[in-house]
């Protein structure tokens, strides 16, 4: 997958945003909390189930991601390796994830609900 088919999929999911913070990194998020985030050279970190934390990690497909390892986050290297499908279904496990915890006022808001 191309950082840039990464990219249209994260937006292509309801309600999502995109903003470039801490040095250029590419953020995604749902109701104004992140669901993914892909780095200048192509490595990016999303919100995973216990489940799939659990077998990412265990794996060896993915490690824990820096800093939001806690919160259940995945880190893979190299997105250039990975199959579209399979990454565009894991970013829309994360959106769906991430919106789940937002307030029903919000869901409502953005339409989600």
């Amino acid at each position: 997958m191309t950082p840039d088919a990464f990219k249209a999929a994260a937006l292509a999911l309801p309600a999502a945003t995109h903003v470039v913070q801490w040095g250029g990194a590419d953020v995604f998020k749902v109701g104004g909390k992140i669901f993914a985030v892909m780095d200048l050279g192509g490595a990016f970190s999303i919100k995973v189930s216990d489940i799939a934390y659990e077998a990412l990690t265990e794996s060896g497909a993915a490690r824990p991601a820096p800093y939001l390892a806690r919160a259940k986050w995945v880190a893979f290297d190299d997105l250039e390796s990975l199959d579209g499908a399979e990454v565009s279904g894991w970013l829309a496990n994360a959106h769906a994830l991430v919106a789940a915890k937002l307030t029903r006022a919000l869901k409502r808001e953005l339409g989600l609900s």
